[in-house]
């Protein structure tokens, strides 16, 4: 079994740029296209979060959208960018989804030689994340009622400090609890996480913890704590996790080849050049967002 992660996605509506230059729309797009062309492709996609970029019922109109384009099933769950109850209503035809009304996007993938796990750690309008003891009683639940199953858990706030300051800042509360539950089950064989955009791995719980770089713009490798906030246009890359029976669960970056040229060259140019560029050679670019989409 392959499974793909693709993480903080920041979809934002038509014809917009994230941040007034990032096109984290067409950079999804090639993303997807480079799974479908994966050989083998994989069995399914996570989608760790962060999947829009203001949580509004036309991005999450435009990702579903987009993410149809994948050959195989996707997975999504809540970041601290989303709003829980408006992707709720977007996803309310998945059969894996829970009711619009539910208190948390937590569910359980019970189809595949690997069990999937969504956890929801999202905060209304507030950045970190939380395991609280409804979603924590929820979890041991879960695990229990499948106690030699080999598991992944996705989950948006990685339950561990990255070093990377600014972002662990925003990070989980509640997370030396969830380490506690996890420690006792010994079928979970990944942690995997986003909202840091950057690869990292650590060995907690007993198993492997993991974060996955993002679709769009990856954040600078900064441990200084100076500086606060910097993004960078390094390669995007989608995790592929493969199980194999022998050796247990085992992970790849798959570098997405599209669009290096062209993000190396905007990320070098003024905003006044950049917006002409993009103006004249993608329809995503045609219109400017105004203040209202900027962060």
């Amino acid at each position: 079994m392959i499974i793909a992660q693709i993480t903080d996605l920041h979809v934002v509506a038509k014809n917009r740029l994230c941040y007034h230059r990032v096109p984290t729309n067409a950079q999804l797009a090639q993303s997807i296209a480079h799974i479908n062309s994966l050989d083998p492709r994989p069995d399914a996609v996570i989608a760790s979060g962060d999947l829009t970029d203001h949580g509004r019922p036309e991005e999450y109109d435009l990702l579903r959208e987009t993410l149809s384009d994948l050959i195989p099933p996707v997975f999504v769950i809540p970041g601290n960018h989303d709003r829980r109850d408006v992707l709720l209503k977007a996803f309310a035809s998945e059969d894996y989804m829970p009711p619009p009304d539910a208190p948390f996007v937590n569910y359980a993938i019970d189809r595949y030689p690997v069990r999937l796990i969504g956890l929801d750690t999202s905060v209304l309008e507030r950045h970190h994340g939380m395991m609280c003891e409804e979603r924590l009683r929820w979890l041991d639940a879960t695990l229990s009622a499948q106690p030699d199953c080999p598991t992944l858990i996705f989950m948006h706030h990685p339950p561990f400090r990255t070093g990377v300051q600014w972002m662990d800042a925003s990070g989980l509360h509640g997370g030396r609890m969830m380490e506690e539950i996890v420690r006792r089950h010994r079928q979970v064989v990944r942690v995997a996480c986003g909202h840091i955009h950057r690869p990292i791995h650590v060995a907690w719980a007993g198993t492997i913890a993991s974060t996955s770089p993002s679709t769009c713009h990856q954040v600078s490798l900064n441990l200084t704590g100076q500086n606060g906030f910097e993004f960078t246009m390094e390669p995007r890359a989608v995790q592929l996790h493969v199980w194999d029976d022998s050796y247990g669960l085992i992970s790849h970056l798959s570098y997405v080849p599209a669009g290096y040229e062209e993000v190396a060259m905007l990320s070098s140019l003024t905003d006044e050049a950049r917006a002409k560029l993009l103006a004249q050679n993608r329809r995503e670019y045609q219109e400017l967002c105004n203040s209202e989409y900027d962060r």
